[in-house]
């Protein structure tokens, strides 16, 4: 068996992106999102969650860029040296998390309060994952599971992509994805220690992710590709689906042209009868949760 949760990253980020995520649910194959707690679209994305009770909501916590939910200054070792917001960079958040220099407590605080945030107004949310997924790194996982384990949240995307990559034809002519997959390759090594944390605390994940390797670049021939090397299990496939709006050209993404790509891709016909013609089932996040348990 093969099942498939396509999930929409950044939900409530803008207001634009909010309706190309409902636009990819209604009209096309993304079953579940993840909302950003701090997003300047918030309320927007907690209006339109309520008109589309079968799309699966979590919170895409959010440790780098942008502000916390909580007073800045709580959060030392996870914000500036202005004291007014995450840190930018990802690759300094990296060393900081592998050097033991993330307080467990400030992590797990700052998640509480976003996933609660969710909640509060009215949503009721299936799972947790994390914006540039800071969650592969032990020192954000452990404190991230206590987090979601006290708001009653039992489940969590797995970061780790299957070990059979895109064949290699389509490796070799995109070299822009090249260092994106030499990353994600050298931090597969911490997939283990994953999987052992999220048994321990046990809660529910998928058996790793699919997209990440090609975020920005997805096209219909790549969506192609994946579809045809999803192994048995259950997986995710994390999209950024938006409107390149002047929203969007004032938030603080990398991703802008490419969001109204990947929108076109997750709402064509041929997307939905090529998973299906693959013999894959959509699914959402609220499949994964076990019964008495659900949001």
């Amino acid at each position: 068996m093969r099942r498939l949760i396509v999930n929409a990253d950044d939900f409530g980020l803008t207001a634009g992106v909010n309706r190309a995520v409902v636009e990819a649910h209604t009209h096309g194959i993304v079953t579940s999102s993840t909302l950003m707690a701090n997003g300047r679209a918030f309320d927007d994305a907690a209006r339109l969650a309520k008109t589309a009770p079968r799309l699966s909501v979590g919170c895409h916590v959010v440790l780098i860029d942008g502000e916390p939910v909580l007073d800045a200054k709580r959060l030392p070792s996870i914000t500036s040296a202005s004291g007014a917001s995450f840190r930018d960079e990802l690759k300094s958040f990296a060393i900081r998390a592998l050097a033991g220099r993330l307080d467990s407590a400030e992590i797990e605080a700052e998640a509480s309060a976003q996933i609660r945030k969710l909640q509060s107004s009215g949503i009721g949310v299936s799972h947790v994952d994390t914006h540039k997924h800071t969650h592969l790194f032990p020192a954000v996982l452990r404190p991230l599971l206590r987090a979601a384990q006290a708001c009653g949240v039992h489940a969590i995307r797995n970061p780790f992509g299957p070990r059979k990559p895109l064949k290699s034809s389509e490796l070799l002519t995109r070299p822009n994805l090249w260092a994106r997959y030499a990353e994600v390759r050298i931090l597969s090594t911490l997939a283990a220690k994953f999987r052992d944390e999220v048994k321990c605390e046990g809660m529910v994940t998928p058996d790793g992710t699919l997209g990440i390797v090609v975020t920005g670049a997805l096209d219909e021939k790549l969506f192609r590709g994946i579809a045809a090397i999803i192994p048995e299990g259950t997986w995710e496939f994390v999209c950024h689906p938006g409107y390149n709006d002047d929203d969007l050209k004032s938030a603080n993404t990398r991703l802008r042209a490419s969001r109204e790509t990947e929108l076109r891709v997750l709402t064509m016909p041929q997307a939905r009868e090529l998973l299906l013609q693959q013999g894959i089932e959509l699914i959402s996040y609220r499949n994964l949760i076990p019964s008495g348990t659900a949001p």
